[in-house]
């Protein structure tokens, strides 16, 4: 393997476990993905097009592997736990409360949107894709796309209002 090569994957390393763990919703499951995905990336290197986004490559390899391993499975309905909002900041006892309350709204929240919209949020807000490349990781138009973070931020914001 081109040693350019290697190190963009291990650069690459953090993003996709963070990706991985958007999609699959559980720590262990996501370390098997991005450990599934960076297998099938270094077995189907030749596939890959120099000059082309390695990365967004790599992320439709994790992408397609959890929609196989989703299809497969037989039950859909496990529910992951809320993240706390450990923080070390000096916030006083009632607003850090309040940030976790409402942390953990809008984490319990993006848990529940449907896996589409879910994806495309993550991908667009937190890994700072373009829609484009939303698209292209999750096999959608960007219409579509765009169309699935509308509803998401709209549901996130009912959320947010109902909390407060």
């Amino acid at each position: 393997m081109d040693p350019q090569i290697e190190k963009e994957i291990i650069a690459l390393l953090p993003r996709l476990r963070r990706f991985a763990l958007s999609l699959t919703r559980s720590a262990p499951a996501a370390d098997d993905l991005a450990q599934a995905t960076i297998e099938r990336a270094i077995a189907n290197l030749d596939k890959w097009q120099p000059g082309t986004r390695l990365d967004s490559w790599i992320y439709r390899i994790a992408h397609n592997l959890f929609r196989n391993e989703a299809r497969n499975r037989s039950s859909r309905d496990e529910k992951h736990e809320a993240i706390l909002a450990e923080s070390d900041q000096s916030l006083d006892g009632v607003r850090a409360a309040e940030a976790r309350l409402e942390f953990s709204a809008v984490t319990a929240a993006i848990a529940e949107l449907p896996s589409e919209q879910r994806q495309a949020l993550l991908l667009v807000a937190v890994e700072g894709r373009s829609y484009q490349e939303a698209a292209e990781i999750t096999g959608a138009s960007v219409a579509a796309v765009t169309s699935r973070i509308a509803r998401a931020r709209e549901a996130l914001r009912e959320v947010v209002e109902r909390s407060g």
